[in-house]
């Protein structure tokens, strides 16, 4: 295990976007230097917080992904593994830390909405679409007509749906597949498949499990506007994230949030790991019976996870998402009085964003080098990320240009969730999979922390915006045309090759 490389794939995820910040925060858009230190600080709390988080997944959560999906295919009941499925798209879900930070972003926002029964209704939804997809793996079901069924029965749903939830509803299905989902539910997916030496069935079940979060939160948006809580209401300048009159100390500005965040992070960090643990605890006892030292490694890697998953949060809390909602929010003033350049730096500075972190996500990574491995090296990796990396920079800047003129979300997401579906046509299978897959991934955790704290910075003193929601929701829908694009492109020049030798 090199713990450099896993650091260098971390720092390049996190320190562009340092970069950029302080360009801007130092020049153009003037940020508070405390602000501004703190940023600094924090970026080094994700930098290793993340790298010995990926490094107890390695050790300890993929491996025990991947042997219990290969041991339930075994035991040939279809009951125990969809039992098996849900409980641990549940548990791993819940254990997310970008399902942690969205949640604690939209109670912010919905007051009334309780963050435990929001963090279990999405959790809830990853399960069963997880259950529903190992079950497509194994009777080796079509997934074009899995997803097209499942999207059509998401949009009927959503016609029920109130519009203030729309955003964060598809937005939950990209902040579930992060940095502890994507390599759980892919090591699941590889476990069957390996069993069955079908590797192509790896891919699509990640795209599969994102389709749940959406439903399941659509459905409890509805039930609350049954109960007369959903009702339009105006979203309050954040003005008080930036600069606070200190009274206090030079040094007690700059670390004493970071105390306050790590003790909250310590306390979220052992709900989200401790069912995890358990679960494999349980799987050890009944199913994989690993010997002692494979155990022993498992056990390593939840240490790290846990240390990981703590530096992750505070950092996130300490000052990451308060300066990226600064930012936003000094930008979007900027941009909504004197418009003309400033809304084009706005809109520029979104599709850098988006080009620079999509290419960063460690999840991107891990399916980049997958899709190359199981394809024999006929999908180049940085092909792939060519086309994430424009669809993501396309899906941000639509984001901030929605979140300045407040229109509606459904204008963007449901052409563009339709035409995703034409080009299952079209496409080939395998693609599709990659590309419903890499719309999940595509928004992990620096999407739905940084970039969704910009966003919302630049909504929030837009008098006629109330939804600042739906960038993590457009930036999973993007992939889905631009990697089936890049299918089809794939699928003409292999015919074209084929006639070619023929000739």
């Amino acid at each position: 295990m090199n713990i450099l490389l896993k650091f260098k794939e971390t720092a390049v995820s996190v320190l562009p976007v340092t970069a950029i910040v302080l360009l801007l925060g130092l020049t153009v858009v003037p940020l508070d230097k405390i602000l501004l230190i703190r940023f600094l600080i924090s970026g080094l709390f994700l930098v290793l917080g993340l790298t010995v988080f990926l490094l107890g997944v390695d050790l300890g959560i993929q491996p025990m992904g991947e042997r219990t999906g290969a041991e339930l295919t075994k035991k040939r009941n279809i009951a125990l593994l969809l039992l098996a499925a849900f409980a641990i798209g549940f548990i791993v879900t819940s254990a997310e830390p970008d399902i942690q930070v969205f949640s604690k972003q939209v109670c912010n926002i919905f007051p009334f909405v309780n963050k435990l029964i929001f963090t279990f209704t999405i959790a809830a939804g990853v399960g069963f679409f997880i259950m529903l997809g190992l079950l497509r793996s194994v009777l080796n079901l079509s997934i074009k007509w899995v997803l097209f069924i499942s999207y059509t029965i998401l949009f009927i749903i959503v016609l029920f749906a109130p519009k203030e939830f729309l955003g964060i509803a598809f937005d939950s299905g990209g902040a579930t597949t992060g940095p502890m989902t994507v390599p759980f539910i892919m090591a699941l997916g590889l476990g069957v498949s390996s069993v069955r030496s079908d590797e192509d069935n790896s891919f699509g079940l990640t795209g599969i499990a994102s389709v749940g979060p959406v439903m399941a939160v659509i459905i409890y948006s509805v039930i609350l506007k049954q109960s007369g809580k959903v009702s339009a209401q105006e979203m309050e300048c954040v003005e008080e994230i930036i600069e606070n009159a200190a009274s206090s100390g030079l040094l007690s500005q700059i670390f004493g949030p970071f105390g306050t965040a790590f003790h909250t992070s310590l306390k979220d960090t052992l709900i989200s790991i401790a069912p995890l643990f358990g679960l494999f605890v349980f799987f050890q006892i009944t199913l994989l019976k690993m010997t002692k030292r494979q155990v022993t490694r498992v056990v390593i890697g939840f240490i790290y996870s846990f240390v990981g998953l703590a530096l992750f949060l505070t950092g996130v809390n300490g000052g990451f998402m308060q300066a990226g909602q600064s930012l936003g929010l000094k930008m979007g003033i900027l941009a909504q009085t004197k418009g003309g350049w400033w809304f084009f730096l706005l809109i520029l500075t979104g599709l850098v964003f988006g080009a620079i972190i999509v290419c960063a996500e460690p999840a991107v990574w891990c399916l980049s080098e997958q899709v190359e491995q199981v394809s024999g090296g006929t999908i180049k990796r940085k092909l792939l990320l060519i086309f994430l990396s424009c669809g993501t920079a396309i899906a941000i800047a639509l984001s901030i240009w929605r979140s300045i003129y407040n229109f509606d979300l459904k204008f963007i997401i449901i052409p563009g969730y339709i035409l995703a579906m034409v080009l299952m046509i079209f496409c080939p299978p395998m693609f599709s999979g990659i590309a419903f897959d890499s719309g999940g991934v595509a928004s992990g955790p620096l999407t739905s922390t940084f970039v969704l704290s910009f966003t919302i910075g630049a909504a929030s003193c837009n008098a006629t915006s109330n939804d600042s929601f739906g960038v993590i929701a457009l930036v999973a829908m993007m992939p889905l045309i631009a990697i089936q694009i890049m299918g089809i492109v794939f699928k003409i020049k292999t015919r074209r090759a084929k006639k070619c030798s023929i000739e």
